[in-house]
Formats: structure tokens, C-alpha cells, sequence
């Protein structure tokens, strides 16, 4: 299956999936941008070309009875829309998020500090947006349509409303919190989707493209 890590810039998630790398028996573990990032300014399909390429790769490692951890800035709408996505026998999405100053703060001594204004403003920016896309389907889907590549099927989701049991994104807020501790978060996390996964209990399990939307409370 795939286990994605998403987010904005600056909130941990790649640093945290490789943390978790060595606890986790059966996972690999990769970063989105491995493969590449096309210099400034970035063509607005890339990330829907390179998602595309990671849920191959992740298919790859299913064949191989293994599970794929991925950190990167793909949301859950971009993953399924993938135009491989349905072959996967399981998707689960989580969200590492930070309050803002904190990822102010790290962005400021990151890569020798070379985010300049502007550019974290646009790093919080896309942090509400995932905040608000991970809640609900319907919030602002533009930001990642508008330009998207013409084999990507937004409409397997488009319909769908924030009751919808497929659309879930989990949340691990890292403010304020040890390293140590946001990594045990992951490592549960982790473990419970594939013991979702391994008992039927899996949300986005194979098959999910067919099954018809229904109201959910959210529950475990």
C-alpha cells in the first residue's frame, strides 16, 4: 500500500518518515522530490507527473509484498487522482502540519536560509489550503486542478463531500512538540492504517473508485 506524508514545507515530514524507517518491518521509505525538482519556475504539472511516478514505483513494491512511505507536498485529492491510484491495494494520507511562526522559524536556517519573505508567506499559504483540503473535499479543489495534466481523474473525488469515509486525511500537528514524540505519532499512525489495510478496515482499500459515497462520523 501507500502511506503518504503530506504537507507544506517546514513541518518535518521528511525527517520524520526516515526517522521511522528503521521501526517499520515491510516499508520503504522515499522522498517525493528523489527523482527531482525542474528548476523555477516549476510547470504547474509537475507534482501530478511525479505522483504518477511514485504510485508506480509504490506498485512496484507491492508486487514485492512491501509498503511504501512517502514524504512530499501531494495532497489525498492528487494521489487519487493519480491515473494509476486504483491499482494500489491501499492509499492512506496524513498530514504533518506546524503552526506557522514555528515553520517561519525553520525555514529561516533551512537550505542556509534561502527562503526570503515571499516565499515562506507562500509556504503558510499552502499549508491553510492543505488544512482546509484535508477537512473537505469541496474546499478550493482549483488550487490543484487548474492546470492539471489531462489524464489525472479528479472526478473519481470531485463529488464526494467531507462525510465521505474515503476522504480521510489524518493529522499530526508537530508545534510544540519533541522529535521523538511526533515520530511515535507516525509509527502509529503507520501501524494502524496497515492493520486497517490487513483487516478490511481500510477506507481507501482496492476497489474504493467503486464504492458509493456514504456519511461517516469519523470514528476509528
Amino acid at each position: 500500500m501507500l502511506l503518504k506524508l503530506t504537507g507544506s514545507s517546514g513541518a518535518g515530514k521528511t525527517t520524520l518518515a526516515f526517522a521511522v524507517a528503521d521501526r517499520l518491518d515491510g516499508v520503504v521509505v522515499h522522498d517525493f522530490d528523489e527523482v527531482g525538482v525542474p528548476d523555477p519556475p516549476i510547470p504547474p504539472d509537475w507534482r501530478h507527473r511525479t505522483t504518477e511516478v511514485w504510485v508506480r514505483r509504490a506498485l512496484e513494491y507491492q508486487a514485492r509484498g512491501m509498503d511504501l512511505l512517502l514524504s512530499g507536498n501531494s495532497p489525498l485529492g492528487e494521489v487519487l487522482a493519480a491515473p494509476s491510484a486504483p491499482l494500489l491495494d491501499g492509499i492512506a494520507v496524513c498530514l504533518i502540519d506546524v503552526a506557522d511562526q514555528d515553520r517561519r522559524d525553520r525555514l529561516a536556517v533551512r537550505d542556509g536560509g534561502r527562503w526570503d519573505q515571499a516565499a515562506t508567506d507562500a509556504f503558510c499559504g499552502w499549508a491553510a489550503w492543505h488544512r482546509g483540503h484535508a477537512r473537505d473535499p469541496r474546499f478550493r479543489p482549483d488550487v490543484i486542478i487548474d492546470g492539471s495534466r489531462p489524464e489525472m481523474a479528479w472526478h473519481r473525488w470531485t463529488t464526494w463531500t467531507a462525510g465521505d469515509p474515503r476522504w480521510r486525511t489524518h493529522l499530526i500537528d508537530t508545534s510544540g512538540r519533541s522529535p521523538a514524540a511526533s515520530v511515535d505519532q507516525v509509527e502509529r499512525w503507520v501501524t494502524e492504517q496497515r492493520e486497517a489495510h490487513r483487516s478490511g478496515r481500510l477506507a481507501l482499500a482496492r476497489g474504493w473508485t467503486d464504492k458509493a459515497s456514504r456519511p461517516t462520523d469519523h470514528g476509528a
